[in-house]
């Protein structure tokens, strides 16, 4: 896992969204298929964004464009104002996408107010740790990097609260925030996960532990990676296992199931470890991102460049207190 030269600040913010991005759109054709289908079609282990079920090439599913609403609201917001997030996770879903999360479907039209909905499911349905906050957590990851380890792990849970009421979706995004915000310093992400549980709550700690580990293999999963613990593991084994961002994408797909999410999850942090020089170019040139709900708009490269330029530069014009408000 050591770059072959040194990237900057930009170059790890630009390669953790487009990098994010490319993953979703790599791992969308192989959804829900077994493990080995993406090493069977690619056996010369150049993968491409190639397209299929139901998929353009290089089309980026619903985790990257509700990473786009994330980013967009807190640029737009001036910081995190959640009823605005959340207004506009509902006006996608009233868009019909292509693909959303059964959980997430149902939060966002179940007609409760924003800070009651997922609460609410979860209180009925008492499971809500899929990974469907993880997956859309890099654009946030990126902006509130700069405010620090507490701050970017608590905007990463109450932005999660926003659609899971499960605690460990929660931690699972908060986990992610702070290891894009160590490698986007130049760290190694790796070596900050004992450092990341401290800050994990006693009764979620030994789960993440286990799934965070070395040893950990996605074999080990109890549960399908659709869910939080296995996705974000996943991601982690994959960048722990390999030595470039192409193939620690290639691992993460490879290994089947959820895989648009878990390339998602696995693209934003090794785009933060290996910078955007890492992602090839003939992923970028496919790669667009539809808003369903949005006029129709479609974001490609040069877009989400400018959105994680933007992230990443906005200033803290005040306390985080202030920064990280409910209206």
């Amino acid at each position: 896992m050591i770059p072959p030269h040194i990237p900057s600040r930009a170059d790890r913010v630009a390669g953790a969204v487009v990098g994010s991005a490319a993953g979703d759109a790599l791992g969308a054709p192989f959804e829900f298929g077994p493990a080995g289908v993406f090493s069977a079609r690619f056996t010369d282990g150049v993968g491409t964004l190639c397209g299929g079920g139901g998929w353009d090439p290089g089309e980026a599913t619903d985790d990257t464009q509700m990473a786009v609403l994330v980013g967009e609201s807190l640029l737009e917001r001036g910081g995190l104002d959640l009823p605005d997030m959340f207004d506009r996770f509902r006006r996608w879903a009233a868009g019909e996408p292509k693909d959303i999360g059964l959980q997430t479907e149902d939060v966002l039209t179940n007609g409760e107010p924003w800070d009651l909905a997922a609460a609410l499911h979860f209180q009925v349905n008492g499971r809500a740790a899929g990974n469907g906050s993880l997956m859309r957590a890099t654009t946030s990851a990126v902006h509130f990097a700069a405010a620090g380890r507490t701050a970017t792990m608590e905007a990463a849970r109450r932005i999660a609260a926003l659609t899971h009421g499960d605690r460990a979706a929660w931690e699972g995004t908060a986990v992610f925030h702070e290891l894009v915000r160590v490698a986007l310093a130049g760290d190694d992400p790796l070596a900050a996960v004992p450092d990341t549980l401290a800050e994990v709550p006693a009764d979620h700690r030994p789960r993440w532990a286990a799934v965070l580990a070395p040893d950990w293999h996605p074999a080990l999963a109890t549960e399908f990676n659709g869910a939080v613990w296995p996705c974000l593991g996943t991601a982690l084994w994959a960048l722990r296992t390999t030595d470039t961002f192409e193939a620690a994408l290639a691992a993460a797909v490879d290994v089947g199931g959820d895989t648009d999410t878990v390339a998602a999850v696995t693209g934003g942090l090794a785009g933060a470890v290996y910078g955007i020089d890492a992602v090839p170019a003939r992923w970028t040139e496919l790669l667009h991102v539809p808003l369903p709900g949005f006029e129709g708009r479609v974001l490609r490269a040069p877009d989400l460049l400018a959105l994680a330029e933007s992230l990443d530069s906005q200033p803290f014009r005040t306390t985080h207190k202030a920064q990280i408000r409910a209206n």
